[in-house]
């Protein structure tokens, strides 16, 4: 175990609601709720205000319409994500070269990585850091933990949230824990938790009445000790900086078009199950499932969807890749398929210590997003994309149908704006603002 705490972990508080809240002033203290926007859509992120109804990342649009009716439901604008991200990235940097982003919206740092660190300096450090989180950012908020270890790092997170920070000082790990329950070990999910509680552990100090080669009788061999292990705050996983760059794939480029879209399945399928093996055999977990395809005339474009938590079960990876298939134009015919994970990590949250099971829709927590290069075509206007008007300016689509689409002309740096209802073949309308946005840390969002 660290003899100091010197992990820490920030986490971005509901970041894209927030991102949407920031940029779009009319939706600022009112629920809003980001994810698929479709039938089958499920909720990626959910604002604090709309948290009050019960709405939750997961959970199935349908559900979160029914809980929230009065919400403004988005459909994700990845590109200010990641922008805002980035920033926060690089302020994590100036702290320690060691950080290891898990996603865009969380991070571990290994603050004794950093030069001249000071234990006795870690609140001050801490408070400075929330505060320019969200000075660079323009108003996001992060929580922050920090602790001797990744796994108490992350936990402590959460015990303030949100816009706050937790500091676990060295020795108190199994105080802490204690009274907790067992879903806060990373790993222990529905089916994990259940098969705990049949035998009276609810809590993770109920998991100390039990010796190791229990928990191995119950859980296997890897499980059981990693729980026993981990149950008593002890982790000794290192900070690995660069993961966000890595990523796990297979792809393959076919000697002819394939048209049959139960040929391109089977293959798809294939390639998700052989991702999945060279993951486990790396010890590693994803979060982002990625399906590149190549078409007759050598364009190639990919989707990609990610999951609650990071994952290694090849039935989750299969379900995801298909969805994705699924949602892919193939009538051309393919030349080449590829299926991808990245979003690493060296430990798995959505249920480590489970048998393998079919996931549901509730498992998946952003739906297909079509990330290809090229821009989106004009009548595909989708609620909450940035938009531009010859006349009337930069703003955002509040929603379309029957032909027409309703704008909300404002920005981050405009007031409340007026509502104006379009034509959607406007030929004045066009994707995307007109000028790109200065950040105060000197990036520029797109």
């Amino acid at each position: 175990m660290r003899p100091t705490a010197s992990i820490l972990h920030l986490d971005l508080d509901a970041f894209f609601a927030s991102v949407e809240q920031r940029d779009k002033p009319s939706l600022r203290g009112k629920p809003v709720i980001v994810g698929g926007i479709g039938q089958r859509g499920v909720v990626s992120t959910a604002s604090y205000e709309a948290r009050r109804f019960g709405v939750r990342s997961a959970m199935s649009m349908a559900e979160a319409r029914s809980r929230c009716p009065h919400a403004a439901f988005l459909s994700g604008r990845f590109d200010a994500y990641r922008a805002a991200s980035s920033i926060v990235m690089e302020r994590l940097r100036r702290l320690s070269p060691a950080v290891e982003p898990l996603s865009l919206d969380e991070a571990f740092v290994d603050l004794a990585a950093g030069e001249a660190f000071d234990p006795d300096a870690v609140p001050e450090l801490v408070a400075e850091l929330r505060a320019d989180v969200t000075r660079l950012t323009e108003g996001l908020t992060a929580s922050v933990g920090v602790a001797p270890s990744k796994l108490m790092a992350k936990i402590a997170s959460e015990i303030e949230k949100p816009d706050g920070s937790f500091i676990v000082a060295p020795g108190t790990e199994k105080d802490l824990l204690e009274p907790m329950p067992i879903t806060v070990i990373a790993g222990v999910g529905p089916a994990t938790a259940a098969r705990l509680h049949h035998v009276g552990i609810t809590r993770v100090g109920d998991v100390w009445r039990h010796t190791e080669a229990e928990l191995v009788d119950l859980l296997g061999a890897s499980a059981g000790a990693s729980l026993h292990r981990l149950s008593r705050g002890i982790d000794d996983r290192a900070v690995s900086s660069h993961r966000e760059n890595k990523s796990v794939s297979s792809e393959d480029t076919f000697e002819t078009d394939i048209v049959d879209r139960t040929e391109l399945g089977l293959i798809c399928d294939a390639m998700a199950r052989r991702t999945a093996e060279r993951l486990r055999r790396a010890g590693l977990s994803g979060r982002t499932v990625t399906l590149k395809v190549r078409y007759h005339d050598f364009s190639t474009h990919t989707r990609s969807t990610s999951l609650p938590a990071p994952t290694d079960q090849t039935r989750t990876i299969v379900a995801m890749a298909r969805r994705l298939l699924d949602a892919t134009d193939v009538g051309g015919g393919l030349r080449l398929l590829g299926v991808g994970i990245s979003g690493l990590a060296d430990w798995v949250q959505d249920d480590l210590f489970a048998q393998e099971a079919e996931p549901d829709a509730d498992g998946v927590l952003e739906e297909a997003v079509d990330e290809s290069p090229e821009p989106q075509r004009p009548r595909e206007w989708s609620p909450g994309m940035d938009v531009h008007h010859a006349e009337h300016g930069d703003g955002w689509v509040w929603g379309r149908g029957m032909g027409l689409v309703t704008v909300r002309f404002e920005t981050r740096h405009t007031p409340i704006g007026p509502v104006r209802t379009l034509r959607a073949d406007d030929p004045d309308l066009a994707p995307g603002h007109r000028e790109p946005v200065s950040h105060p840390a000197g990036t520029v969002e797109e």
